[in-house]
């Protein structure tokens, strides 16, 4: 079993080494051409920028998990990450360039043309190979042979999974499962090879290079001979657990020294990821509070103008791990309840300002918790917090509830661009709410986000839920 990891290791290493090289030359090309292009010698400043720009793309290339497995993400989500990439490392570029002040020196137009020049190259022979790959894979090359053994429901999910998705290059050559071909899905007839024993001696004569094991977990004693079994190969062995919880949010290896265990319910935004995330959040708010300083100035002239009461409505809600924090709103209404009972906003609520009917449709009122955002409190893209009284009534009546803060809560979020906005008036349409914020949590990327604020942004002023 350890040779067999440390080959797939060294195989994963080398197209990851591939790829950071590649970045590598297509930087330095590009700056090559830039200099071409205005007739500028090639001198020291210009190489301690290219020094600069690879370790700042390399950092950020990293903690994006740029250089992962392409067979894993979507090539949409990997041009996102290395533009991303790329404009970050830049902005070390222009710091660097403003505190040294040597810009005054250097070719503004070769710098500007090896910015656009990078991005382009650096997606294009993304392009390029991604076309190749899909090529090859269509070809039988660069391909791997998977085997299933036990077709449970676990098994038919990572089946359809694979069928769905050629470009991954995993091909399903045998299903195995002890049950009769009647029992099982009529999809995956063709693919059944026989038993689970007729599988394992399959994948010790090496005629797979996956082997997945989606047997229940309850069949302990026989998944661990399998593995004894195919201990002695160089198949890669891969168990699919069957159990919910591991579904709900993303599971991982952690340890206690020497003892391995699963982190199931956990803060899956930990180091780099969680770091990421601030830095969006950080970056986004202070650009948006820019953006929107005059209209915010002009809602709280007309909040205070218009009715009764605070311009700003503080509401106690829960915040990351369950703590007490305060989010900030336009008041919308005539009341600003706050108390351990929260009556929820209804269709034609007699407690709604006129002004605060438009800015609850619009979603305008929660523009101050941008600053909840700055401070730390919220990020711009999670679950959406509820008032407190609301969290310890649903906690009770929901399950995993309390999974959604794990993370910090969002101004906008998943749910809420899938049509989960609003009141709440069924245990049905909160449970509908809690499965996308899990759903959020478990897939979350900075690919997700965007998407998330780019819906966000064309859907505020049409919602039909918002009142």
């Amino acid at each position: 079993m350890v040779l067999q990891n440390g080959l797939i290791k060294n195989n994963i290493n080398k197209y990851a080494t591939f790829y950071r090289l590649t970045d590598l030359i297509v930087i330095k090309l590009a700056l090559v051409i830039a200099l071409s292009i205005f007739q500028v010698l090639y001198t020291q400043d210009f190489f301690v920028l290219f020094l600069i720009s690879i370790i700042g793309f390399s950092i950020t290339a990293e903690m994006l998990a740029l250089y992962r497995s392409w067979r894993d993400g979507a090539f949409k989500e990997i041009v996102f990450n290395t533009l991303l990439s790329w404009a970050l490392s830049f902005v070390l570029i222009a710091l660097y360039l403003f505190w040294t002040q040597i810009s005054i020196e250097l070719s503004r137009g070769v710098i500007s043309v090896w910015f656009v020049l990078t991005a382009a190259m650096l997606v294009i022979w993304r392009g390029c190979f991604s076309l190749f790959l899909r090529y090859i894979r269509r070809k039988g090359m660069n391909t791997r042979n998977v085997a299933i053994i036990g077709l449970t429901n676990e098994g038919e999910s990572l089946a359809r999974e694979i069928l769905a998705n050629p470009q991954t290059g995993y091909r399903i050559k045998a299903i195995y499962d002890d049950r009769t071909s009647t029992r099982l899905p009529e999809t995956y007839h063709g693919l059944l090879k026989g038993k689970v024993d007729e599988g394992v001696d399959a994948a010790r004569l090496n005629e797979f290079d996956v082997v997945y094991i989606a047997l229940p977990l309850s069949a302990e004693k026989r998944i661990t001979g399998i593995l004894q079994l195919l201990g002695n190969t160089t198949v890669n062995v891969q168990l699919v657990p069957n159990l919910y919880m591991f579904s709900i949010m993303s599971a991982s290896m952690a340890h206690v020294r020497n003892i391995q265990t699963i982190s199931v319910f956990c803060n899956p935004m930990r180091g780099s990821y969680a770091l990421t995330k601030r830095i969006e959040d950080i970056i986004l708010s202070s650009v948006i509070l820019l953006l929107i300083a005059v209209p915010l100035l002009v809602i709280a002239l007309a909040v205070k103008f218009t009715s009764k009461g605070p311009v700003i409505f503080k509401q106690r809600r829960y915040g990351l791990n369950g703590k007490d924090i305060k989010v900030y709103k336009f008041r919308s209404m005539t009341v600003t309840e706050n108390s351990d009972v929260v009556t929820q906003a209804t269709k034609n609520d007699v407690r709604i300002t006129k002004l605060g009917a438009f800015l609850r449709r619009t979603s305008l009122d929660e523009l101050p918790q941008f600053i909840n955002v700055l401070q730390g409190k919220m990020s711009v893209v999670g679950p959406r917090p509820h008032a407190a009284a609301h969290n310890e009534e649903y906690r009770k009546a929901v399950s995993y509830y309390m999974l959604r803060h794990k993370i910090r809560p969002g101004i906008t979020g998943w749910a809420q661009i899938n049509g989960w906005r609003g009141e709440t008036d069924t245990i049905e349409k909160m449970e509908m709410r809690i499965k996308y914020d899990l759903d959020y949590i478990r897939r979350w990327s900075l690919w997700m986000d965007a998407k998330i604020v780019f819906f966000t942004i064309f859907r505020s002023f049409t919602d039909k839920n918002a009142y």
